[in-house]
């Protein structure tokens, strides 16, 4: 019984612990995070204030329009 108490309690907390629980944004190539990583960008910001990190290859270029 006590083993399984034991092993309830472990599971509970490394589900806790276990991350993944992020949002993502931008055509669900993003995810919404306080810091990207070296190779992501920030584009544009989440609705809960956290920055969108993109990797650039995902992001739109920008394109100069003749006038």
């Amino acid at each position: 019984m006590k083993l399984l108490l034991l092993t309830l309690t472990v599971l509970l907390l490394l589900s806790q612990l276990t991350p993944g629980g992020t949002q993502r944004c931008w055509n669900l190539y993003g995810k919404c995070r306080h810091r990207c990583s070296k190779k992501e960008r920030v584009y544009v910001y989440c609705l809960n204030n956290k920055m969108c990190c993109v990797k650039p290859r995902y992001q739109p270029k920008e394109k100069w329009w003749p006038f």
